[in-house]
């Protein structure tokens, strides 16, 4: 029947075999050992391994330990090991003579680059086993960070201490001594050091022998003194029974990998960055207290390990591996592994804690990087801030040459930074990529004004980006002529959140624009260049007042170029019906009842259908029926539709920006009711040239249209212009059509706003609104 016993609070109870102290008596040296720490670490360091090292040089005796035979030490091997993970399987006290070993004197040793070497040692080791089976070499280069010259006189330094410890390991593994008073033994003469030191010296005198175990093992066939050497430790013997050797093997890789791990995650906390963490942190707390346990578990593995290589080379290939052996083992690989994942669990915790405290102080930095009050030499710092600081890459492309470029482009110049999330709407982008082009091929001098970088906003969700993801970037980002953000991961987590809650960006694109030395000139330029394009320039509000300042309430502010017939129209000085609406039945009566008018009065009528805000799908049915039925001329291109609203929304919004959005001037009022009528229903603008006449909801302009007999007798004194305006007023005055403005949750929406009929203050309330289409028009200002 097994006994069952709990090596220790992160394995849980394991089986293990019955031990006969009969049948294999452990030896004195099996019984824990506690040490007088009273002198001074320097003096115990030094004199702690004086009897071990003594031992060694002795003349060896029939009573030594060294010259038992090989079944009698195999017997006293596994006897002692057995005794000692039977009488320390109380951590508590197993860790208090521990603790009472750690004396350190405040000496500081960067261990890294040690560890580096370390590393490359066990990893080719721990993988040779596979290549003399498969009879492959592994051929990795050296890493050149531990050839440096403070590296070198650190290992000068380190390297008695290495070696003291090598011996031990190896003497106490042929002596089949006790391994915690083995562990014991190595934590006091390393009183001295801090916890990291302790481990990474341990780490390097195990891999010494360990390495020089496979050294010989892979250059003997091929160097005569590695072959004598080879035959003395009787390692071309052990190397022809590999295969029967291979699990054993395999479970001293398996530990000595964990050994690893647990090395590194304990150098990873000595490392933590203090400005950034405190020690009474949860997460680093927590793992302080359990860093000596895993210290501890993982020197005593590597004298575990060492003893296996020992009975090896000593003993042979007939030396078998008995269920004892096997359990130590995979009990110790199994320890280190949960302390292994709680101590990277807590190491994740710190990270992330870090991570938040330097998001802070970056986002400061930001802060007080674009205080309007402090004066830069040039935009470089700014730049930097925001896309990538380093020097190791390049973080644009430039979309002309698709070359990947460095801010160095920027230096200096007017930089136009449009930031969007990856939905960015192809009408938009079409439009803003026309502007864009129209600049640089007829503005001259314009191209050295001013140069666009795209900021693409990605959630963080997943590193790396999913494939689904990093494909929508890539298509949007070649579609680009300008500069872009090379990889959306350079652009950092707090230069979101400055960007999101500075410049207000929320999931429409904006364009902030900052001058040669970095300042800000607009956080949000995107509505002036739908306005008025690159004549904007440099899109300061000084000049959004000018610009509208020279506008008047005209045909010419609302299609500015976006269909060159309409102008050839003005021109002629015709009349021009501007109309939208999505119901058939109300366009057809309006169509015909226009053109009676019209071939009534004699006057020269053109008539453009431009559809509505909303219900994208809709129109353009309504657009393809209006062509095929010949009734208008109509825009079959949706980015030419979705473009004069969106000139119309940002005409709201600069004003709002302004403070003008109350203002009774025509161009405000205007503005208004086409946002409103354009929402719901059918709605027309008349003007004769670029001059608006009427500015109509469909409850008002038809009945006008279709009552001419009513006012056609005022034409002939009154003129045709004032007997058709007087007419619709007076209609517009007793039907007096609702209006409704509807701003999006992630659009700045303004306090309050008045009715453009009756000039009282609207009441706010909460909508919810689907449009059912497909492809939503972009986010914006929208009004009903």
């Amino acid at each position: 029947m097994a006994h069952l016993t709990n090596p220790g609070p992160f394995h849980p109870s394991i089986p293990r075999p019955l031990h006969n102290p009969a049948s294999a008596p452990a030896p004195a040296a099996a019984q824990p050992q506690v040490h007088d720490h009273g002198a001074a670490p320097a003096n115990h360091n030094h004199d702690h391994l004086t009897s071990t090292t003594q031992l060694r040089t002795a003349t060896p005796g029939a009573s030594q330990p060294l010259m038992k035979s090989p079944s009698a030490t195999h017997a006293l091997i596994r006897g002692d090991r057995t005794a000692g993970m039977l009488t320390m399987s109380d951590d508590h006290v197993m860790m208090n003579q521990i603790l009472a070993t750690h004396s350190p004197d405040g000496r500081d040793v960067d261990v890294r680059p040690l560890l580096y070497l370390v590393e490359d040692i066990l990893n080719r080791a721990t993988e040779h086993v596979d290549f003399i089976i498969k009879g492959t070499q592994a051929q990795i280069e050296m890493e050149e960070k531990a050839q440096q010259a403070n590296y070198i006189a650190m290992l000068e330094a380190l390297t008695f201490t290495i070696d003291r410890i090598a011996c031990e390991l190896s003497y106490k593994a042929l002596r089949g001594s006790d391994p915690h008073a083995t562990t014991t033994a190595i934590f006091s003469f390393l009183s001295s050091y801090a916890w990291d030191a302790k481990l990474v010296l341990s780490l390097s005198a195990f891999a010494l022998n360990y390495g020089e175990f496979w050294l010989l093992a892979q250059i003997y066939s091929t160097n005569q003194l590695a072959k004598s050497m080879a035959i003395l430790k009787q390692l071309p013997s052990l190397l022809e029974h590999t295969a029967p050797l291979k699990p054993r093997f395999n479970a001293l890789n398996t530990l000595i990998r964990t050994m690893i791990d647990v090395t590194r995650c304990v150098v990873e906390f000595k490392d933590l960055p203090s400005m950034y963490i405190s020690p009474d942190a949860p997460a680093l707390a927590s793992a302080m207290t359990l860093i000596p346990t895993a210290v501890y578990w993982t020197i005593r593995s590597m004298v575990a390990c060492a003893t296996q290589i020992s009975s090896l080379t000593s003993m042979g290939h007939e030396y078998g591996v008995s269920a004892t052996e096997s359990w130590e083992l995979s009990t110790l690989a199994h320890k280190l592994q949960n302390i292994h994942e709680h101590l990277r669990k807590q190491l994740n915790l710190c990270y992330q804690h870090i991570e938040e405290k330097k998001d802070v102080d970056t986002f400061h930095m930001l802060l007080k990087l674009f205080d309007p009050n402090v004066a830069h030499i040039d935009n470089m710092k700014h730049l930097k801030a925001l896309i990538y600081a380093g020097d190791d890459k390049l973080p644009l492309l430039d979309g002309a040459t698709r070359r990947k470029v460095g801010l160095e482009v920027l230096r200096r110049r007017n930089v136009l930074l449009l930031i969007s999330s990856l939905e960015f709407s192809g009408d938009e982008l079409a439009i803003l990529e026309q502007i864009y082009s129209d600049t640089r091929m007829h503005e001259a001098g314009m191209q050295s004004h001013y140069e666009v970088v795209w900021i693409p906003v990605v959630e963080r969700s997943g590193v790396p980006l999913s494939e689904e993801t990093r494909t929508r970037f890539e298509a949007l980002r070649s579609s680009m002529p300008w500069y872009s953000v090379e990889d959306p991961f350079l652009i950092e987590k707090p230069v979101m959140r400055f960007i999101k809650e500075v410049w207000h960006f929320r999931t429409k694109p904006i364009l902030v624009v900052l001058d040669p030395r970095g300042k800000v000139l607009s956080q949000n330029a995107i509505h002036m260049m739908w306005i008025w394009g690159s004549a904007a320039f440099p899109f300061t509000s000084y000049e959004e007042e000018k610009l509208w300042s020279k506008e008047t309430w005209q045909l010419n502010l609302l299609i500015d170029g976006i269909d060159p017939l309409i102008l050839d129209w003005i021109k002629d000085g015709k009349y021009i019906f501007l109309y939208g609406g999505d119901d058939m039945e109300w366009i057809s009566k309006f169509v015909a009842s226009a053109r009676t008018v019209a071939s009534t009065f004699g006057i020269p009528l053109e008539m453009v259908y431009v559809g509505k805000s909303n219900k994208r799908e809709q129109v353009k049915k309504v657009a393809a029926i209006i062509k095929e039925r010949k009734l208008s001329h109509c825009w079959e291109d949706p980015a030419m539709v979705w473009f004069f609203w969106t000139r119309l929304e940002s005409m709201m919004f600069s004003k709002i920006q302004l403070g003008r959005a109350d203002d009774l001037d025509p161009i405000v009022q205007g503005i208004k009711k086409l946002l409103s009528y354009g929402r719901e229903g059918g709605w027309a603008v008349l003007s004769e040239g670029s001059n608006i006449l009427v500015n109509g909801h469909s409850t008002t302009v038809l009945p006008t249209l279709v009552d001419y007999v009513q006012w056609r007798g005022n034409v002939a004194e009154k003129g045709f212009n004032l007997s058709f305006i007087e007419y619709h007023d007076q209609l517009h005055n007793v039907a007096h059509p609702c209006c409704r403005f509807e701003f999006l949750a992630t659009t700045k929406a303004p306090e309050s706003i008045r009715c453009p009929e009756c000039h009282r203050v609207m009441e706010k309330h909460t909508a919810f609104v689907c449009c059912h289409d497909e492809q939503a028009i972009p986010d914006s200002l929208f009004a009903s």
